[in-house]
């Protein structure tokens, strides 16, 4: 069959058709992809705008470009409305523009994820992309990312260096901070403390097309600052419709609004007087242009990218400022001798014109470090050459320089020509980018770009690529290697072209052309650089050339490296971009020497501070132009405080150096003079830049920065500061000598004259002639200094010093950084010596931080000048502390080295030669006035009158909380008689009749007092004041001192001196010379109702006194005053609570600590203020002192323990996890929570049952709801758990038949009236109910106590007959009801439901309900009997001494405990725990504690840790606080962290309150149940060790909780750490304590460390590091150079106790480890005592694990087995492990080595070698 043949029609026809199917399928795809995302510019229906009525501030413009009319206003669908201002938009959005949100995702509580779609309306500039993706995360807590971008397309994003390098850490969900507006799309964002809107960008629409991308968003305040590189005239902006065009560019900073080299979209906002802040950076490198405006709010148009949001909140400025530099890169230290002087000019001409500057500046004695080479030192500007007959010898200029120790720097531009080098060579340095590809390109890709710069048609190197980082680095090692010298500068990095794009000029498209050109300097976007289009690595130029600089730094970076190896260097870029301070500095540009340029140098070095480049400054004098001499002076005065310091001008002008002025000019002297302090003040200036590096903080400061509470400051910038301290106030006008400047709001001291201004927080008019700029010091300075010299290099061999500024307080801080000024890395290396220095009152503390540096050139602290010190001082001295021992020595600074100014109120010390690198103590002995105040009226409502008739002195104060009616110095007692005995002194003092007794008229002043001080041993003494003519209350609680006193003097650590008038004692440490008691203060009062006495504190810190709940560890000493009395009140601020400690811990200047114990149990209070002071008020009783020395804190604790007892070793048991709860209706629920627990495989060893298990709250009587309890008991017992019942000590008086309370009236045990008033009970209610009656909880509390609870009696625990009473009832209980292996006892304050007795009349001296004087307790206004007893109710002691509950009542509880404690233990036959809610010191011999009635919420965490550590204070470790809360709903997640915090409380229970929900592990979910699993797994695995450092507390006095202070005192860090914890010496708990943490801050002491979970060695020493917290984690970290024993965990201890025994091995630095091991049966009585126990002592060296008995008491079935044995930090691969047992047989163990985690695991169970019979284990690794 033949074929078809077709017309030309058909043909025709079918081609369309075919063309057309193309089209159509193509048009399909489009739209079922969505590609490319654009959509037409108009919309298809007609678009109405919807047009807001707002204030003019607020339009939002919506014709940027040029040419706004109403036709082409209309055309974008926005409202127009013309005005008379031109500076208005005419043009502004509707409000029908954006985008909607379409979905919301929340994949966590810290991310929000939102898809959004453009909705309908015209298009500005086309290309408009419809569908978006939204992401925002709450990085940090002060840290809020969100990003838009194309929801189906990939954009160019900013490929940062170190931000992407972060991980996030965010604590706070994201809900707190962001919510979005879903149509139109918006956010606000919040502070999340106080919910205040910061940033909202529901003002205006959302535009996101191709090559348009705009945002606005209104601001709380004017305050904005930043956005650059711009000339800013001012600091803080001007939000009249300012916009400010972005795009780096080599343009002239002359004061227009153009855009210059640098491109940062960052500004800091302050809000308010608050100080708080924040900061919002737009990650994007695109031509933009940010427009500022009066509502005020920003809007940001840039051109292309993604919209990549940070906003960053702080509390002041400089917190955001650390902020955003932690986000992009803190800076660099630059070397030491670059803070020197340096001279520079373009075009010397010739080397031979370099060295004439050199030698005429030297000459005339000019400070002066640094002479650089502009391109003119090149061979026709070639990079990489240099001028052979110009500058012939310039291969040697770096050596003529160093060898007057300065240092040379030459320039290198990023250009490289084309062209051959002089005579037709090759231009190799060319010739080699160009094999190597290393140029940008044509659009192509392939074709080289070509421009012009400097020497003519350039290539323009890829920075962004690694061939051209590659040959950058070749190039600049070869030429190194040609031309010594020290630091690099480079140029023209905007890119600079001298050409409009290219030698070809560019092509007419949309990168070169956009839609839309920000307002950049001539509108063309190639002006002056390469075309947009040309490639780079990273990118379309379009995209990346603000990034230019950027990465020649990153490159250059690399170079430097290289060549300079282990020296630091200097890099200095004239093109930036957030980050780039990471590497390299930047100065100002291409000035001008006029008038305008040298003011606005000052908004311009403070801007580049907040965006990370500290290492900045302008060209000295001017670049352009010929300067006049008096701008140059006044220029070299100012500049001479740039942190870069250059004079630099250029090709054509006169020399502007300051020796071309003329030797003796006013200009050199002039130079000379501030070059001279600015070298003086070189080590302060060098410790702002490690400040900087390390935390973020600024070095050249706004003064707003430190005075943001005063609006004053906002505005200032004429002034700066550098860091905290030191004031500039330059003359930056012609002419002037009287310089109107502002003085902040704190002292300032003249730095020349150094007197103090008489004014502050205003406007003053300062002299300052010709030769002089304003320079002041801010009281609060200590400055480092060092005696200035030519150039740095000589000036660092010179002797150091400090300058002291006191403030109003007389105190002041400082810190001094100092390593070899040169080396890369010191700080990670370790190579540096760090100091702080703390002046308070007298003393100056030099503590070295860390001494990893050794000068070599022997430096020494030689002259100390402390400004604003009142009055000569009496005496000086000076304390070295050996950080080594305690051998530390005193000297007395002689009298011709103390110079004083009384005119100036200058103190010098001169010639001490401290040694740097070592930490002393200074003293100078001067008063402080108001700070010397003791208060003379504490009580409320003191005026003068009331003031003056107790004989004091009024006289009000501007500081806050210094008492205005205070002791006349004179005050007190003096000494008739004293005897000095070798074991003591007996003092009889006289009060002082001057002053009448008066002040409480019921309590008269006793007159004759005795004082006895007895030297009880070497770090124990006693002194004790008291009436000798009338027998006073002694506490009669008894205490271990040694049966001899301590006679010989060398032994003792302590002296004792006195002062006669006012009578005082002084306790001296004699290795420090630091006086650590001083009473010789006003205002010792004894009366009979009233004591008060006071003594001056060896520093601020001091930890202790109790209970009551304090906020933080370390006391605030800001006046705040302690009630002490025992009392039924839950725990709060302020609040005293059950127990009474008055012991507290002191810390002192030489990391020596002490302790002292005021026994006395009356109601009292403590003051602290700032003196710092202690001032002690009781009302009633004697004043008997005891101090222990120390001098470690941990030697505190033990000194203590064998004064007051050392504390009970408590049942392994009960060690293990404890559940309780008030409120188990019956036993059933106790079964079922059995069950449950045990089906959930949670370790739990103890349960309890609450008051509820009781008939009507009857001790003693089982509730018929628990009629199953006993037999439930005896089940869980079998099963290996332990039971714990609650007895109180009330008992009901009420029942027909009620033994107990028939016995104990019989055996007269309850608590009476004294029989001369009557012979009745006192009677109280308490829990127990009358018989027969209904209780109706709905009623009032009050109401239910009046109606229901029965008269209750009070057991008096003193009797001797009580105790044998209380003995009875227990046995008979446990006998004859339910068997027990613990007891509780509560409520023993003791509590009463009604104040004082029934009916509420106490009888007897009212005065005792209400005495003269009433401490701060809670309710004091209802006086002492408030929830308790009659104060007069009589109680007999043990010897038959009747003594007032006046006097015994905070003592109860201690009375109640032993008696308890004898019972358990005589009716179980076992050790057993009693717990008790109410405590004194000494009450640790017999109970553990717990924290009390907490409250479920999140603050209880971190509060309990503190309370913890002040029980290991107090000698009662076995301590903890109700996991999860007592009262309260708890929820989930903070009761799961409080889990994972409780599993490491010595005493870990879960106990909630009546009418609350469960809160045991398994009443949640498996999630949780599985996580408390995992963490109580871990607490039961170290029960071993946990046992043993129990043993330490019941035989050392060791701490089993401990403060990290405790083992790490020389680190001050640690002494204000209370979020973490550690058990013993060597397990750091670091447990999450905020809702919503993923990471938790924490401190790393400076030693080796382990992380638990992973075994793996933590890097990191000495610093705060954020440590990832899961939700199922806790971070756990076990010190280098540690044993610890461990047992594999089971559900209880029953069985955990069979199990081998383990060994973890942490190995220190050098491979050493240590540790002990105690065992016992677990719960016999006497254990320890009898030797009835293994003590075993564990030590690693030289890779041998040796265990050696020690004592072995052990009965047979209670020895252990060896088990897995765990070694850390092992670096190499072991191969081989063997085990020598006591019979000498070697067995050959299989090691099992993990290279990752350096961990060894040695399993020799195998082996069956028993742990008491001591075995070495040895491992050898693989050669």
């Amino acid at each position: 069959m033949g074929k078809r043949q077709f017309s030309a029609l058909e043909v025709t026809l079918m081609v369309l058709f075919a063309l057309m199917l193309v089209i159509a399928i193509a048009l399909i795809v489009l739209f079922v992809t969505g590609e490319p995302g654009a959509i037409l510019d108009e919309p298809t229906e007609v678009f109405v705008p919807q047009c807001p009525n707002i204030p003019l501030a607020a339009r939002v413009d919506c014709f940027p470009d040029a040419g706004a009319s109403k036709k082409g206003c209309q055309q974008r669908g926005c409202c127009w409305s013309p005005l008379d201002e031109r500076n208005v938009p005419w043009c502004f959005f509707s409000t029908n523009h954006g985008y909607t949100v379409e979905s919301v995702e929340h994949p966590d509580p810290y991310v929000i994820q939102a898809h959004l779609r453009r909705m309908p309306s015209p298009s500005l500039f086309g290309a408009d992309i419809q569908e978006l993706s939204f992401h925002a995360e709450m990085q940090s807590s002060n840290r809020l990312r969100f990003k838009i971008y194309d929801a189906r397309m990939q954009r160019f994003e900013v490929p940062h260096e170190h931000v992407n390098s972060l991980s996030n850490h965010p604590t706070s969900p994201i809900s707190n901070t962001l919510e979005l507006t879903h149509k139109p799309f918006g956010l606000l964002v919040r502070r999340k403390e106080n919910k205040k809107v910061l940033f909202d960008t529901t003002m205006g629409p959302l535009v996101f097309a191709d090559q348009f991308l705009q945002l606005s968003a209104k601001l709380p305040s004017y305050n904005i600052y930043g956005l650059g590189e711009h000339v800013h005239r001012h600091f803080r902006h001007d939000t009249n419709w300012k916009t400010w065009p972005i795009f780096t560019r080599d343009a002239f900073p002359n004061g227009g609004t153009h855009n210059l080299y640098g491109h940062y979209p960052f500004f800091l906002s302050l809000e308010d007087e608050s100080g708080k802040s924040f900061g919002v950076f737009l990650m994007n490198s695109n031509a933009m242009e940010v427009t500022l405006q009066p509502a005020p709010a920003v809007t940001y148009r840039t051109i292309g990218g993604i919209l990549d949001f940070y906003i960053l909140f702080g509390d002041t400025p400089e917190q955001v400022v650390q902020e955003f530099l932690e986000l992009i890169g803190r800076p660099v230290i630059p070397p030491y001798w670059s803070l020197g002087f340096q001279l520079s000019r373009w075009d010397y001409g010739s080397l031979s014109e370099v060295k004439k500057t050199v030698e005429r500046n030297r000459a005339v004695d000019l400070p002066y470090d640094i002479q650089y080479t502009d391109i003119d030192y090149m061979e026709e500007k070639k990079d990489f050459t240099y001028d052979k007959v110009k500058f012939s010898e310039l291969p040697q200029f770096a050596d003529y320089l160093h060898a007057k120790g300065q240092k040379y720097i030459l320039i290198l531009d990023p250009a490289i020509a084309t062209s051959k080098r002089v005579g037709g060579l090759p231009y190799e340095s060319f010739d080699r980018g160009t094999e190597k590809k290393a140029w940008v390109t044509e659009k192509d890709g392939k074709t080289p770009l070509l421009g012009e710069v400097w020497p003519g048609e350039t290539v323009f190197p890829d920075y962004t690529s690694q061939n051209c980082i590659d040959w950058w680095t070749d190039e600049y090692k070869r030429f190194s290697q040609e031309i010594k010298h020290d630091a690099l500068w480079i140029d023209m990095n905007e890119v600079a072209n001298f050409k409009k794009g290219s030698t070809k000029g560019c092509a007419d498209n949309n990168l070169n052309y956009p839609p839309y050109t920000p307002k950049i300097q001539d509108e063309v976007m190639y002006s002056k650089t390469l075309c947009m289009d040309a490639k780079q690595a990273w990118g379309n130029h379009y995209d990346v050339h603000s990034l230019y600089g950027y990465s020649m730094v990153l490159a250059t970076e690399k170079a430097l490296q290289h060549v300079f190896g282990g020296n630091r260097s200097l890099m200095l870029t004239r093109s930036s971009f957030p980050g780039v301070g990471k590497y390299s500095g930047h100065w100002l540009g291409d000035n001008a020497a006029n008038w305008n340029d040298i003011k606005w140098a000052i908004p311009g070095m403070l801007e580049f501070g907040l965006f990370g480049i500290p290492y900045i400054g302008a060209d000295i004098c001017g670049f352009f132009d010929d300067s006049s001499e008096e701008l140059c002076r006044r220029w070299m005065q100012v500049g001479a405080f740039y942190p870069f310091s250059r004079n630099h001008n250029a090709q054509g002008y006169r020399p502007q150096d300051p020796a071309a002025y003329g030797p003796g000019s006013a200009l050199v002297e002039s130079s000379k003079h501030y070059l001279r302090i600015r070298y003086t003040l070189l080590p302060y200036l060098y410790t702002l830049f490690f400040k900087a590096s390390t935390t973020g903080e600024t070095v050249v400061r706004p003064l707003m920065h430190e005075f943001y509470s005063d609006s004053a400051t906002w505005g200032v910038d004429r002034q700066f500061l550098w860091g905290k301290h030191l004031l500039i106030t330059p003359v930056l006008d012609p002419g002037v000598v009287m310089l109107n400047a502002y003085i902040p709001d704190a002292l300032w001291y003249d730095y020349e004259t150094m007197k103090p201004l008489a004014v502050r927080r205003q406007n003053i008019q300062l002299h300052l002639p010709g030769d002089k700029l304003g320079l002041h010091i801010r009281g609060g300075a200590v400055l480092p200094t060092q005696k200035p010299a030519v150039t740095t290099t000589y000036s660092r061999r010179n002797p150091m010093g400090l300058i002291i500024a006191l403030d109003d307080r007389a105190q002041a801080a400082g810190e001094l950084f100092w390593d070899d000024g040169d080396s890369r890395d010191t700080l990670k290396k370790g190579n540096y010596i760090h100091y702080k220095f703390t002046v308070l009152y007298g003393l100056l503390t030099m503590q070295v931080m860390h001494a990893g540096y050794r000068d070599p050139n022997n430096l020494h602290f030689e002259n100390i000048t402390v400004l604003g010190v009142p009055h000569p001082p009496s005496s000086a001295s000076v304390t070295h502390v050996d950080s080594g021992s305690h051998e530390n020595s005193t000297t007395i600074v002689p009298d011709s080295s103390i110079e004083y100014d009384a005119a100036k109120e200058v103190l010098v010390l001169r010639h001490l030669s401290l040694t740097l690198g070592e930490t002393y103590l200074v003293r100078w002995e001067v008063p402080q006035e108001e700070y010397q105040r003791f208060d003379c009226h504490p009580e409320e409502h003191a005026d003068e009158a009331k003031c003056k008739a107790r004989g004091c002195i009024w006289k009000q104060s501007n500081i806050e909380r210094v008492p205005w009616c205070f002791f006349p110095k004179d005050h007190g007692y003096h000494v008739r008689r004293n005897e000095h005995t070798m074991s003591g002194i007996w003092f009889q003092i006289t009060r002082n009749k001057r002053y009448q007794s008066r002040s409480r008229s019921e309590s008269p002043d006793i007159d004759d007092l005795h004082v006895q001080v007895t030297y009880h041993s070497g770090s124990m003494l006693q002194f004790k004041i008291w009436d000798p003519a009338t027998a006073r209350y002694e506490v009669p609680v008894p205490l271990s001192v040694p049966l001899v006193p301590e006679t010989n003097e060398d032994t003792r650590l302590y002296k004792v001196l006195y002062k006669s008038d006012p009578f005082g004692i002084q306790v001296i440490r004699k290795s420090t010379g630091t006086v650590i008691w001083d009473s010789s203060v006003p205002g010792f009062t004894f009366s009979d109702m009233f004591i008060q006495i006071s003594t001056l504190l060896s520093s601020e810190y001091v930890f202790g006194f109790g209970e009551t709940e304090h906020l933080t560890y370390k006391h605030d000493l800001n006046y705040h005053t302690w009630g002490m009395f025992a009392k039924d009140q839950p725990p709060g601020y302020k609040m005293n609570c059950y127990g009474v400690h008055p012991f507290y811990m002191g810390l002192e200047t030489t990391n020596d600590a002490h302790g002292v114990l005021l026994l006395n149990s009356n109601a009292m209070d403590v003051t602290f203020q700032p003196t710092p002071a202690l001032t002690y008020r009781t009302v009633g009783g004697i004043l008997d002192f005891y101090m222990v020395l120390g001098p470690t804190p941990e030697n505190v604790v033990q000194q203590y323990t064998a004064l007051i007892g050392r504390p009970v070793l408590p049942a392994y048991w009960s060690l293990g996890f404890q559940l309780c709860r008030y409120g188990y209706a019956n036993d059933k629920e106790i079964a079922d929570l059995y069950t449950q627990m045990r089906a959930a495989g949670i370790p739990y060893d103890v349960q309890y049952a609450d008051i509820d298990y009781m008939d009507r709250q009857l001790d003693f009587v089982l509730d018929p709801e628990f009629a199953g309890l006993p037999s439930l008991v005896d089940a869980m017992r079998n099963e290996g758990m332990r039971f714990i019942f609650i007895l109180d000590p009330a008992i009901s008086g009420n029942e027909t038949h009620y033994p107990a309370f028939e016995r104990g009236n019989a055996a007269n045990v309850f608590i009476k009236w004294p029989k001369a008033l009557s012979d009745d009970i006192v009677w109280g209610k308490v829990w127990p109910d009358y018989p027969n009656v209904t209780v109706n909880e709905s009623l009032d509390w009050d109401t239910q106590v009046e109606l229901y609870r029965a008269f209750t009696a009070f057991p008096d625990f003193f009797r001797n007959a009580t105790a044998k009473w209380w003995h009875q009832e227990i046995m008979d209980f446990y006998q004859t009801t339910v068997k027990f292996d613990g007891l509780w006892i509560d409520m023993n304050e003791p509590a009463s439901f009604v104040h004082g007795t029934v009916g509420g009349k106490c009888l007897g001296y009212p005065l005792l309900e209400k005495p003269p004087y009433m401490p701060p307790l809670e309710s004091k206004h209802l006086g002492l009997s408030h929830k308790t007893l009659c104060m007069n109710s009589e109680q007999i002691l043990s010897d038959g001494t009747a003594v007032r509950h006046y006097d015994v009542h905070s003592i109860y509880g201690w009375s109640h405990t032993k008696p308890t404690y004898d019972a358990l233990l005589n009716v179980t036959g076992r050790r057993g725990i009693v717990v008790t809610r109410s405590t004194y010191p000494s009450s640790g011999k017999w109970a553990g504690h717990w924290l009390g009635d907490n409250n479920a919420s999140w603050d209880q965490l971190y509060k309990s840790i503190i309370g913890m550590m002040e029980f290991s204070l107090f000698g009662i470790p076995y301590t903890g606080a109700d996991i999860c809360g007592f009262f309260n709903a708890a929820k989930y997640e903070m009761c799961l962290r409080w889990m994972q915090l409780g599993a490491f409380y010595p005493y870990s229970r879960n106990h909630n309150g009546k009418g609350n929900p469960r809160q045991d592990p398994v009443a949640w979910n498996s999630t949780f149940a599985e996580a408390s699993r995992k963490v109580l797994n871990i607490r039961y695995s170290l029960l071993p060790y946990l046992y043993t450092l129990m043993y330490e507390a019941h035989t050392k006095g060791n701490t089993v909780v401990r403060p990290l202070l405790h083992e790490f005192v020389n680190d001050r860090t640690t002494w204000d750490i209370y979020k973490q914890f550690l058990w013993g010496p060597a397990l750091l708990i670091t447990p999450a304590l905020e809702p919503g943490a993923t990471h938790v801050e924490a401190y790393v002491p400076d030693a080796r460390w382990y992380d638990f979970h992973t075994a793996k060695e933590v890097k990191v020493r000495g610093k705060k590091v954020w440590m990832p917290t899961p939700m199922d984690h806790i971070n756990l970290h076990i010190r280098g150079g540690y044993i610890l024993p461990w047992q594999k965990p089971e559900n209880t201890t029953y069985y955990s106790r069979k199990n081998p025994l383990g060994l973890i091995v942490a190995l220190s630095d050098n491979g050493t480890a240590h540790g002990s091991f105690f065992w016992d049966d677990g719960d016999g009585i006497d254990t320890v005592e009898k030797g009835q126990y293994l003590l075993t002592s564990c030590t690693v060296e030289s890779n041998t694990l040796s265990s050696i008995t020690s004592h072995n008491g052990l009965f047979e079935a209670d020895h252990l087995m060896l088990g897995v044995v765990k070694v850390w930090g092992i670096g190499a691969n072991i191969t081989e492990v063997t085990l020598r047992d006591v019979t000498d047989t070697v067995h050959l163990l299989t090691p099992q080595y993990n290279a990752d985690t350096e961990e060894l695991i040695i399993d020799a169970t195998a082996t069956s070698v028993r742990v008491d019979q001591g075995f070495t284990i040895t491992w050898r690794a693989s050669v």
